[in-house]
């Protein structure tokens, strides 16, 4: 018999990445129940999986409340919402699958961890890094030895330019008091397969960044002689309004979502990359044609424009990390790339490797050995889900676990508690500017 699971939050990830396993997988987990404020997005998850009408909640209090109904929750909450709702989740009988990151403090973090541990209850984070094809040969590879020992590592988390407008300046993760630091809400990942890969912890880092581009002053005088001339003060709130620099702004939304004015003399105006209108369905403004875009883009955050959001979090970021074998990385997170993905070099005394994980080219794994001018390049598969296959093989991964089968991707929330307590650091020492021991 398949697993029982119920879902708490039917957002984007609850809806495509995750739920769609159990509709391929049917006899390894199904759904029961689901919980989201959203009336829309509730009912449409309850569409795909034909969860009866007495089993949707409109919030994960109300499920909670109810005597437990399967053996698993799939927590997709907001950040915010991940402490209160795991907890009472675990104690609620719930074996809990949770988003990253697993909460937004550190102190949340580790009682949660010391919550399911008390219980015996299965917690585990959704780092589905991990579980991608290009991570686990890379994984393999540092640990055959084959590159010799470890000396440093050159890690970089590429988000796109219209990825970083969408999530971290209009979207849910642009303001740190309403999400987390963007460090560990993008970022949780990276620092999991570093020391996943490299099985020695980090016991000192260093960071330094801040949030350069994406505010309201002037860009005239912020960043004179830098070839970005355009005056943003006088630019309208939305760029539904009549953006004076429409045309030179990478990031004018009516574009980037494919959205057309309905005014005749804006024929065609306005539509441009298509293909990440499908972006906006975490507003739920799916299914629209690029006219009625426009009149959602009027209202919706995804509208307004980017030198005039709520946004705080950083737009760059970099980490010095020391391992206690002595090697070090140098990580850089920055939302300025022309494409998303990560790039990577990892330097050891028997051969070099140089790793591409990009969105829209293949993954590839080259590696160059010392005094050899023998190469070799390795293009692990994508598999079959997002995140390169990751989001399916984190399912399988899950479901083994709850089966008490071993694996070496296998990990616990204490296993994640790590990369979170990373993260909590490196902001720390961005914000004080001072080396911090781990």
């Amino acid at each position: 018999m398949p697993i029982e699971a119920v879902m708490i939050g039917a957002g984007n990830r609850a809806t495509f990445a995750y739920g769609p396993y159990a509709l391929e997988h049917p006899n390894a987990l199904s759904f029961v129940a689901v919980a989201d404020p959203d009336l829309g997005k509730r009912q449409r998850f309850a569409s795909l999986h034909d969860v009866a009408p007495d089993m949707q909640f409109a919030s994960w209090e109300a499920l909670a409340a109810r005597p437990q109904l399967a053996r698993v929750a799939i927590n997709c909450t907001q950040d915010r919402t991940h402490h209160a709702s795991t907890l009472a989740l675990l104690r609620a009988g719930y074996d809990v699958l949770l988003e990253k990151p697993m909460a937004t403090s550190a102190a949340e973090c580790i009682e949660l961890v010391e919550v399911a541990e008390s219980l015996g209850r299965t917690l585990q984070i959704c780092h589905v890094l991990r579980f991608t094809e290009f991570f686990t040969a890379l994984y393999d590879i540092v640990n055959s030895g084959r590159l010799g020992r470890i000396v440093t590592i050159d890690h970089r988390e590429n988000v796109s330019w219209w990825h970083m407008s969408h999530s971290f300046v209009r979207g849910n993760w642009g303001n740190e008091a309403k999400s987390a630091p963007m460090i560990l809400a993008k970022c949780c990942h990276d620092l999991d397969v570093l020391v996943w890969i490299m099985r020695q912890r980090v016991t000192h880092l260093s960071s330094f960044g801040s949030l350069m581009h994406y505010r309201s002053e002037p860009l005239s005088q912020r960043e004179r002689g830098r070839g970005e001339g355009e005056n943003v003060s006088n630019v309208p709130l939305r760029c539904t309004d009549g953006c004076p620099i429409e045309a030179s702004c990478p990031w004018y939304a009516p574009r980037i979502y494919g959205a057309r004015s309905p005014l005749p003399n804006a024929e065609g105006k306005g539509v441009g990359f298509e293909p990440h209108a499908f972006m906006l369905t975490a507003a739920g403004l799916e299914n629209l044609t690029p006219v009625a875009r426009w009149e959602a883009l009027k209202t919706s955050a995804y509208g307004r424009c980017v030198y005039h959001c709520d946004n705080d979090v950083v737009d760059h970021q970099t980490l010095n990390l020391l391992f206690e074998g002595g090697a070090t990385c140098t990580f850089t997170m920055h939302g300025h790339s022309d494409v998303e993905g990560r790039t990577m070099r990892w330097d050891g005394t028997q051969a070099t490797l140089f790793g591409d994980f990009s969105d829209g080219r293949p993954h590839s794994i080259r590696i160059v050995e010392h005094g050899s001018p023998r190469e070799e390049v390795i293009y692990p598969t994508t598999g079959e889900s997002g995140h390169g296959g990751g989001d399916f093989g984190l399912m399988r991964d899950f479901i083994k676990a709850l089966n008490g089968e071993q694996t070496k991707h296998q990990t616990t929330a204490r296993v994640s508690l790590e990369s979170h307590l990373l993260a909590f650091a490196a902001e720390e020492a961005r914000k004080g500017k001072q080396i911090a021991a781990m």
